[in-house]
């Protein structure tokens, strides 16, 4: 078993407007979650979320407390969400063992105790995806799952953006420092998300895609509102989003993305939304 992490240092909106394309890639996108039974996270300073994916192949894999954390502990002073894109899998928090299907999620909460990953069978291995931000307090563990949800019907075919916002780690169903998380599922024929765009200056977001053939793409949208910028992204990519950024995106294919924030506010409905025809 391995664990690779990376650090992030948050950028000022003046500075990024004159980055470049491998610049944008290497600050925001995060290419490789997903390895063969190994640990791969990005500690961003944007509100020191952390994003990464575990896939447990031949063995169970720990999520290690990585050095930035200074602790015993990657729950030690920390929430996590975790969503499983994969085959069946298995979650141990201590002494509590929780199994995950396709699309549902877990969230653990701060706490001394380790937390494993493992799959259910070594021919069809799970994908465990997980954010994680600093927590104040403790809540218990609780898995979600789709019927847990507090979903959103939005948009429409005519207007290619028809889609179900699933809350699932939210304040409305459970109990959390900072952390929420949800997953997004565009219908057949939509493949815009988050029109009209918004920012949230109290919160950062990460997003992850998925459900995107291999031979597809999804262009991610960011940056000021009028000073915005594209990241062209893959399948099981993730790419994170600061507080000043817009988060959006056009894809050649329908496809389901994850959302997940941190910050100081909790409240969903927090958005400072911008007309479309007012971006640039």
């Amino acid at each position: 078993m391995k664990t690779h992490f990376e650090l992030r240092y948050a950028a000022h909106p003046e500075d990024a407007r004159h980055y470049d394309t491998a610049r944008l890639r290497r600050d925001f996108l995060i290419e490789k979650l997903f390895v063969p039974d190994e640990v791969n996270m990005v500690y961003s300073m944007y509100d020191r979320m952390v994003v990464g994916g575990a896939m447990p192949v031949t063995e169970t894999i720990v999520l290690e407390a990585i050095e930035p954390l200074k602790a015993p502990f990657f729950t030690t002073r920390r929430e996590v969400g975790i969503y499983n894109i994969g085959s069946s899998g298995i979650v141990y928090v201590g002494d509590e063992v929780f199994e995950l299907g396709y699309k549902e999620a877990l969230y653990i909460g701060r706490g001394d105790r380790e937390v494993r990953f493992a799959s259910c069978a070594l021919q069809h291995p799970a994908k465990f995806y997980f954010n994680s931000t600093t927590a104040h307090c403790a809540y218990p563990c609780r898995k979600v799952t789709k019927q847990d949800a507090v979903v959103a019907h939005m948009g429409s075919l005519e207007m290619s953006n028809e889609r179900n916002i699933n809350k699932m780690l939210v304040n409305q169903v459970l109990p959390t420092c900072q952390l929420q998380m949800g997953m997004t599922e565009l219908a057949p024929g939509s493949v815009w998300n988050t029109m009209p765009a918004h920012t949230h200056s109290r919160r950062m977001e990460a997003y992850f895609y998925f459900e995107l053939p291999d031979e597809q793409a999804v262009c991610h949208f960011m940056g000021e509102p009028q000073e915005t910028r594209h990241i062209w992204m893959r399948g099981e990519q993730a790419v994170l989003s600061p507080e000043w950024s817009i988060h959006s995106a056009a894809a050649t294919h329908n496809y389901t993305f994850i959302w997940g924030m941190g910050g100081e506010n909790l409240d969903y409905g927090d958005q400072d939304f911008w007309e479309i025809v007012d971006l640039k």
